[in-house]
């Protein structure tokens, strides 16, 4: 008998199943993370500051032009949850078939447009002189990997719908494994700097998503691939894109507010690019974990409301609360009290710790706040409103910190007032979200609480 790794969310003991849940989606962030942090300490340890600093800069750019497609891939995921919650197989085989070939279209797509923006964006971002030509070549072979990127990433998506969080966990543990053996041969071997870490992220990238397609294809379950069903159907790609859309244009336009920061960060010089790079890679473990907590409160959130089980979706978003806000408090902290002995594992120069720390005092030690906000918007995206959440954090993150930085920043250039944005953006969301939740709720629930009252 073959193990299933499905699972149900709509019975049984919750707040062990989210755990359960979230770890292997914690330790596949990690992971990924994994990724970056090893093509970074690789090229800050044997090739110098300026690599570093140009494969750093390049991190909100590759966000900028990718996520709008990752947050399809959150539609995929409500969608196909929603159709198992509510058992409707065929509505999880389109939803299945839909996803991929979108993944696939959109990849080669962004192949394309990676290499013929990165030059004008990098620019337009002020990279300096003497990182511009590395950061380029690392951005151009990274996005020759972009399909994969993307059937991994909505095969995930696929599979966590249905409550399957394990096997992406060991496929990325593969990946992970190659990715830092051929960082360490393409560097220090044969000496090809960021060009190597590039390559050998492209390499692991090819192995994670050919694993989760393997998967997908060889699996028991509901959610199996079958190439000749390969198809777009109409109606799931219109439920996709309705949810996924506004997440992924959410991604995109959050960005370019953090493309302006690191825009503000570049104009500082090289040695403080290298900082932020490194404590931003520090905070990204953070973030990761609490972002396992927002991608599992979508997940239940979707199964639930398919199964119209309003009482245990209400459940589900305060044991999340709960669960993201004990990791944002312990791991950020941790991070900060460590961040002198974490930074220098990056580079041991000590202007760059030193300017590392001043972004870790800022950001880590109450970081919490932004996985509550996340939390929330998982919520209310899981509930079905998708453009709701995508316009709070639009005006309540992104145009507040482009205002900021045009306005308190040049009143103040320093690096604290420019950091000082993030967890004023987040305080300001978080309880936006909160309200919006409660109207979200009125309108969601209504109706069968509505019925109820009349059977009663």
């Amino acid at each position: 008998m073959k193990k299933s790794y499905e699972m149900d969310m709509c019975s049984g003991p919750l707040f062990s199943k989210i755990v359960i849940f979230a770890l292997p989606l914690m330790c596949s962030g990690v992971l990924q993370l994994l990724f970056n942090a090893a093509d970074i300490i690789v090229v800050g340890r044997f090739t110098g500051s300026d690599a570093l600093a140009a494969v750093g800069s390049t991190s909100s750019l590759i966000n900028l032009l990718v996520n709008l497609f990752i947050g399809i891939s959150v539609g995929a995921n409500v969608v196909v949850g929603r159709a198992y919650g509510a058992r409707d197989m065929d509505g999880v085989q389109e939803g299945v078939h839909t996803a991929i070939l979108t993944a696939a279209i959109s990849g080669v797509a962004m192949i394309f447009v990676g290499i013929l923006l990165s030059r004008p964006m990098l620019e337009l971002m002020g990279t300096p002189e003497n990182v511009l030509d590395q950061a380029l070549l690392y951005i151009r072979i990274y996005f020759v990997g972009m399909p994969a990127i993307m059937l991994y990433n909505f095969g995930a998506a696929i599979l966590r719908a249905i409550g399957d969080t394990k096997r992406p966990l060991y496929f990325l543990t593969v990946a992970g494994i190659v990715n830092v053996i051929f960082n360490l041969i393409f560097v220090i071997v044969f000496h090809l700097g960021v060009a190597g870490v590039a390559i050998a992220t492209v390499i692991s990238q090819m192995i994670s998503a050919s694993l989760i397609l393997l998967s997908l294809l060889h699996t028991d379950s509901i959610c199996r691939l079958i190439p000749s069903k390969l198809h777009i159907y109409p109606q799931k790609l219109k439920e996709i894109l309705q949810v996924g859309l506004p997440a992924g244009a959410q991604s995109v336009v959050f960005n370019i507010s953090n493309v302006l920061i690191q825009s503000s960060v570049n104009s500082f010089g090289s040695t403080v690019m290298a900082g932020n790079t490194a404590s931003n890679n520090i905070e990204g473990f953070v973030y990761t974990a609490m972002n396992s907590v927002y991608q599992t409160a979508l997940s239940f959130t979707s199964q639930n409301m398919g199964a119209k089980n309003y009482k245990r979706v209400e459940k589900v978003l305060l044991q999340c609360l709960l669960l993201v806000t004990g990791l944002g408090l312990v791991l950020g902290n941790l991070a900060h009290l460590l961040g002198p002995q974490l930074l220098s594992i990056y580079n041991t120069d000590p202007q760059v710790i030193a300017y590392g720390m001043t972004r870790l005092g800022v950001i880590c030690t109450i970081y919490f706040l932004c996985g509550i906000m996340d939390v929330l918007a998982g919520t209310i995206r899981g509930m079905g409103y998708s453009i709701l959440p995508m316009v709070v954090t639009l005006i309540g993150s992104c145009l507040f910190r482009i205002v900021w930085i045009f306005t308190i920043f040049q009143w103040n250039r320093t690096l604290f007032t420019l950091y000082l944005s993030y967890p004023i953006s987040w305080g300001l969301t978080l309880l936006t979200h909160a309200v919006c939740f409660l109207i979200v709720r009125r309108k969601a629930f209504r109706p069968v609480e509505s019925a109820q009252a009349v059977q009663r």
